[in-house]
């Protein structure tokens, strides 16, 4: 298991640069752009607290990236109905646009990852992570670590 964790890290690690190079051009980083897509992907504007929750990531880091593409326009602000300091983040039109046009870079992108890959594999790992991630969230739910 220590093995698995420590290549997760590197794939992380590496699907983090990949993914910054292949959105650069955009104006983006790998964490902007799943920022981006977290708020896309989103039923019903949330606002930061849940976007974080939803991303696995520290609320602080993604307030930071929500301010820094709103002030670029491509996120913008709503009145909250039912939290008046929490307010609501949604995507604009440039966000959109910039959000699709970088799936459609990762599109070809993933096809080349995937290439030479059984799908039973990929979808096997798939799940092994999933399973993964479920024990870590229901540890960190209960206060434990692990």
């Amino acid at each position: 298991m220590t093995d698995l964790v420590l290549d997760l890290f590197r794939l992380n690690n590496r699907m983090l640069t990949s993914g910054d190079r292949l959105v650069a051009g955009l104006g983006l980083t790998s964490a902007r752009w799943h920022v981006l897509g977290t708020v896309g992907a989103s039923e019903r504007p949330q606002p930061v607290a849940w976007l974080a929750r939803d991303m696995g990531a520290n609320r602080q880091n993604v307030q930071r990236i929500v301010n820094d593409l709103e002030k670029e326009g491509l996120v913008a602000f709503a009145v909250n109905p039912h939290h008046r300091r929490a307010q609501l983040v949604v995507l604009t039109e440039k966000g959109r646009e910039t959000f699709n046009e970088a799936m459609r870079l990762q599109a070809p992108w993933a096809s080349g990852l995937a290439e030479g890959l059984e799908i039973s594999d990929i979808q096997g790992t798939h799940r092994v992570m999933k399973a993964l991630l479920r024990k870590l969230e229901r540890s960190e739910d209960a206060g434990e670590e692990g």
